[in-house]
């Protein structure tokens, strides 16, 4: 936990937006894989944690703005509990580490909701919190005011979040450079990629998400398989570590499973490596992320151009979306105590605004964050190249955006596989800055490691 201080002052500045009614943050439960007692790994509910610093399952905060009171509410561990989980701080302790000055029982959140009175809570996503909602008979929508309220809030990184958030992208440099050290011919993905989650384990950690590591790069979410890593083929792996105070990191590095890329292969992935760094250049608050998702698209199309995968003007190419054959995803999104920050409050409250409406098109559709930069935010940069073999094959067959296409020379890549890079970055007052040590990414560098 942090100091708390630092957990009072954010329940302050929260209450003083709301400014009336009740405010609900229910944490999480446990959830049993296949029978209750043997359950998921816990992972305590991120705004739980941002308000409270406590990880501990079954427990639910109340904020009465209108009595000025704090409640914890959760019980203690019986004697049968601790024959298998042992002694552990009691909740009473853990409130007052968070500066919280009140706890009850779990069985006394109905009473405290009585009343004709607001009560503020957000989206759900687990089943759990979503019965017990109902069971204190909160059937209603969630608060579009307290969504809006903590997204303003947990988008602006703290001193001491920027500091846990580079512990976490330091792990994740490990976990990519383990990736790098034993992805050889011979070797399945599952074995790479069980190492990779050791490296978070044994830091102290979890994996911020699982890990994608694949051969089949053109899968953009593929996870491993027992795939047997071959010579002259590619790994792309996309890995994050959450650390001990929950933030996250989330790299990617496509490198050659034997000594060196081919000379095809080293060609799209400086393409890759160029439109990430023309993105990197152009970080800075003020300016829309979407913006700078189109221009890594032009430079994209410009490489696919001198490729012969592509004609005509790059800006106009991009405009009518004819770039999206190769590039069908979004160029980043928000970080922090999730690897995807906060979008279980929805997309159009973190990535856009009231002016700035997601695209349904094609794409941009997959754009995540579309909005305008502000120092203190932390975004990835993760521009990509992707060969998909049934989407050339549709397009080809519809000759979709033709003037800008050369279908001939696209369908010599249906097995190429696909190309992302990705980086962390935290706006500053300037421009931007990279979180965690460097990783190696130019074909020099990958060459030298391999």
């Amino acid at each position: 936990m942090f100091a708390k201080e630092i957990y009072q002052e954010r329940r302050k500045q929260l209450k003083s937006v709301i400014g009336e009614g009740i405010i609900l943050l229910p944490g999480n439960e446990e959830s049993g894989m296949n029978f209750r007692d043997n359950t998921y790994h816990f992972r305590q509910d991120s705004c739980f944690l941002y308000f409270t610093g406590i990880s501990r399952p079954g427990l639910c905060l109340i904020i009465d703005i209108d009595n000025d009171q704090e409640i914890l509410f959760g019980d203690e561990l019986t004697v049968d509990d601790i024959v298998w989980t042992g002694e552990l701080e009691t909740i009473e302790a853990q409130a007052e580490r968070s500066g919280i000055a009140f706890t009850r029982k779990k069985t006394e959140v109905l009473n405290a909701l009585a009343g004709n009175r607001n009560v503020h809570f957000l989206p759900v996503y687990r089943a759990e919190t979503s019965m017990k909602l109902i069971d204190w008979g909160l059937t209603g929508q969630p608060s579009v005011a307290l969504i809006k309220a903590i997204v303003a809030q947990r988008s602006i990184k703290g001193e001491q979040e920027i500091q846990e958030i580079e512990k976490a992208v330091g792990i994740s440099v490990l976990m990519q450079l383990k990736a790098q050290e034993i992805a050889r011919p011979g070797v399945t993905e599952n074995a790479v990629a069980a190492q990779l989650q050791a490296v978070a384990i044994a830091n102290g950690g979890q994996q911020s998400f699982p890990s994608i590591l694949t051969v089949n790069g053109a899968i953009l979410h593929n996870h491993a398989s027992n795939t047997v890593l071959q010579e002259g083929q590619m790994v792309l792996c996309d890995c994050g570590a959450e650390n001990d105070m929950f933030y996250a990191g989330d790299l990617t590095r496509t490198f050659p499973v034997g000594k060196s890329f081919t000379p095809l292969q080293q060609d799209v992935y400086n393409i890759v490596l160029n439109a990430q760094q023309k993105a990197i250049d152009a970080l800075k608050p003020g300016v829309l992320y979407k913006d700078i998702h189109l221009l890594a698209s032009e430079h994209l199309v410009r490489g696919l151009t001198d490729l012969g995968l592509m004609k005509g003007d790059p800006k106009q190419a991009v405009a009518e979306g004819a770039h999206t054959l190769f590039f069908q995803c979004g160029l980043g999104h928000m970080m922090g105590l999730d690897v995807h920050d906060m979008e279980n409050l929805g997309e159009e409250y973190i990535g856009y605004t009231e002016e700035l409406k997601k695209s349904k098109a094609f794409g941009l559709k997959s754009l995540r964050l579309g909005k305008a930069l502000e120092p203190g935010f932390v975004v990835t940069v993760e521009p990509g190249l992707y060969f998909i073999p049934v989407l050339i094959d549709s397009w080809s067959a519809e000759n979709k955006h033709a003037g800008f296409i050369n279908y001939e020379k696209v369908k010599q890549f249906r097995d190429f596989g696909g190309i992302r890079i990705e980086d962390d970055f935290l706006i500053t007052a300037t421009g931007s800055r990279l979180l965690g040590p460097p990783l190696i990414k130019t074909v020099a560098e990958v060459h030298a490691n391999r």
